[in-house]
């Protein structure tokens, strides 16, 4: 009896592969499994990938590619060996693995790429912390998080929640537990970026600071306190100017702690494309001043 067409599992050359990896890939996760007729490994792994994507349903698809029959395409995606399988989200790579893994491990690794069941949690939280309703925020994240206790995501949104309710410790102990094995860095960098901020700000009146500078331009101390409110209170470009007269009047007060402070607000707006003149701009103006 023959088997039944998985129809979730295909295979894919350089014709269609912008059509069925890429544009595909904003519907739902794709992995390409580059593969040979010679490759015994490939031999053994393509069976487990097959019986995944059909186990699954769709909700990833398996797209198998003859790397001798389309060398422009392996070399183009950096296939250096094989099997090697590439997953694609949303038209980008995002994830890979060489070799025949076991299915256990080939089954954590699809698990990763599939969108979390907390994810409406997650949306609905977000709109309640656009409405100002945190305590709504909380108690969706900590729905979603005992739903999802995996979800690096969800943590990351309970973190960022605590900062916007001024909840240092709660945000520091979250960001730590994910420090050694966060996937998305630049997010993680970003919070704990702001968590610094946060912990150096004080509840300092700007307009006093303001005043201690006036009085004595020298203050470095008050300099510093201004430039954490200033960016707490978002004014970044403010904040920027007074970090970087710190450094131009002694770029090692305090063990650099201004270059430092300028060095985690970079992070801190690196991942906002709004922000991206504003840093390139104060990156070179640090490097001439401290050169």
């Amino acid at each position: 009896m023959p088997l039944a067409m998985n129809p979730y599992s295909f295979d894919v050359g350089t014709a269609d592969f912008q059509e069925k990896v890429i544009d595909a890939s904003h519907r739902a996760p794709v992995l390409v499994d580059f593969w040979a007729e010679w490759c015994a490994p490939c031999r053994a792994l393509k069976p487990v990938l097959e019986k995944l994507a059909a186990e699954y349903g769709g909700r990833f698809v398996l797209a198998k590619l003859n790397s001798d029959q389309n060398p422009e395409i392996a070399a183009r995606c950096g296939v250096r060996g094989i099997p090697d399988v590439k997953a694609f989200v949303a038209g980008k790579l995002v994830d890979e693995f060489t070799g025949a893994l076991p299915e256990a491990q080939v089954r954590a690794f699809i698990d990763r790429l599939l969108p979390s069941p907390a994810e409406p949690l997650r949306s609905a939280a977000r709109e309640a912390r656009a409405r100002g309703d945190n305590e709504v925020a909380a108690s969706l994240l900590a729905d979603a998080h005992e739903l999802d206790p995996a979800s690096e995501a969800v943590q990351l949104d309970r973190a960022e929640l605590h900062l916007d309710m001024n909840d240092v410790g709660a945000a520091q102990a979250l960001l730590d537990a994910l420090a050694h094995r966060a996937r998305d860095t630049a997010r993680l960098a970003a919070l704990q970026a702001r968590l610094k901020l946060t912990a150096a700000g004080g509840g300092a009146d700007p307009a006093l600071l303001a005043a201690r500078i006036d009085a004595n331009p020298d203050d470095l101390a008050a300099r510093l306190q201004l430039a954490h409110a200033l960016a707490l209170a978002q004014d970044y470009r403010a904040a920027l100017e007074q970090l970087l007269e710190i450094v131009r009047r002694d770029r090692t007060w305090q063990e650099e702690a201004a270059r430092k402070t300028m060095l985690d607000l970079f992070a801190l707006l690196g991942g906002n494309a709004q922000f991206d003149d504003l840093v390139r701009e104060f990156r070179i103006r640090l490097s001439r001043t401290l050169n």
